[in-house]
């Protein structure tokens, strides 16, 4: 295998989806010329030109319009917003058009669109660009969300995306770009909305995803030193949420550390410990814990910023607790 980082993981799918599909195009600020804020579409522009790499205007609720269109004619589009926090600015498409209309009109359309956005904290942007609002989207029957921790899983799991037949919000970390992981050779695909144990373990189950899942790596190879072995199941998608490895863990150590950038209130933590007490009470040995951001819109300043994110000692913290 190869070891590369997670942006070009993502930029080799995209490339190597575009050349295997003419109908797939990507379009957003700054994609073409300029290749990418992140750089992932870096030479994209040059190699399939300026209709299959389309700079937008700065209108994210044009972008995601265009792009529902788009895929109602039977293209492929992958529509790239800046940051997770813009897409607010397209809500009613994202929400009320993408994620509907296949089931309002019976199947007889389909939306096979990717929208690819960057989440999360952790780089001194402010209050307003360091949003986790993946839970908010997640809510919404009819849109795929995907948030992988891994490039092999970035990979993979964004070549499926591009080729649903549904529309798919993929939510990339920014602070995972440059994370180097193991990543096939050749083609391969990983099914969406299938949860994943990175780390066997038999004391207590962590579950989380993304970036959280590098901070409950951490934590859980610190315990480890110390006779708790913890295992680490990465959700990879939000919905559809596959409760399966998480149940079949948690009856097997009987404890459950949940890890989310986001807020607590109402976030993906509420939503997995709920479904382990739904679907195995009889199991449970200490109340499920959650590892969340603190309650404030996120600072700007750098050491009130860590404060505000989960950070590994917080997990090392739940998890002695629930032990």
């Amino acid at each position: 295998m190869a070891r590369i980082t997670m942006r070009e993981a993502i930029s080799q799918a995209l490339w190597e989806e575009m050349e295997h599909d003419p109908n797939v195009f990507i379009m957003g600020e700054e994609v073409g010329l300029w290749g990418g804020t992140y750089a992932v579409t870096k030479g994209f522009y040059d190699h399939f030109g300026a209709k299959r790499v389309r700079d937008t205007p700065i209108a994210e609720a044009a972008i995601i319009g265009s792009a529902i269109g788009a895929a109602l004619t039977g293209l492929r589009p992958i529509a790239e917003l800046m940051t997770i926090n813009f897409a607010f600015s397209a809500m009613d498409h994202i929400v009320n058009e993408a994620a509907k209309f296949r089931y309002m009109f019976g199947g007889q359309f389909t939306i096979p669109m990717v929208i690819r956005t960057v989440g999360g904290g952790g780089r001194q942007l402010g209050a307003t660009h360091s949003q986790t609002p993946d839970a908010v989207f997640a809510h919404f029957p009819g849109l795929i969300v995907v948030s992988p921790g891994t490039p092999e899983d970035a990979k993979g799991l964004l070549k499926s995306a591009i080729r649903s037949d549904d529309p798919v919000l993929f939510i990339e970390n920014a602070t995972l770009y440059q994370v180097r992981g193991e990543v096939p050779e050749g083609e391969y695909t990983i099914p969406l909305g299938k949860s994943k144990i990175q780390r066997p373990g038999k004391d207590v189950t962590i579950v989380t995803y993304s970036k959280m899942l590098e901070i409950s790596y951490k934590a859980a190879d610190q315990l480890a030193k110390s006779g708790i072995e913890a295992e680490i199941v990465d959700l990879r998608s939000l919905r559809p949420l596959d409760m399966q490895p998480v149940i079949e863990s948690f009856k097997k150590t009987n404890r459950a550390v949940i890890v989310e950038e986001g807020w607590k209130s109402y976030g993906v933590g509420s939503e997995v410990a709920t479904r382990i007490y739904e679907n195995a009470f009889d199991y449970v040995d200490a109340p499920v814990k959650r590892v969340a951001q603190k309650e404030v819109p996120l600072p700007y300043n750098q050491q009130l910023e860590q404060m505000a994110l989960p950070q590994v000692d917080d997990v090392i913290q739940a998890v002695k607790e629930v032990l």
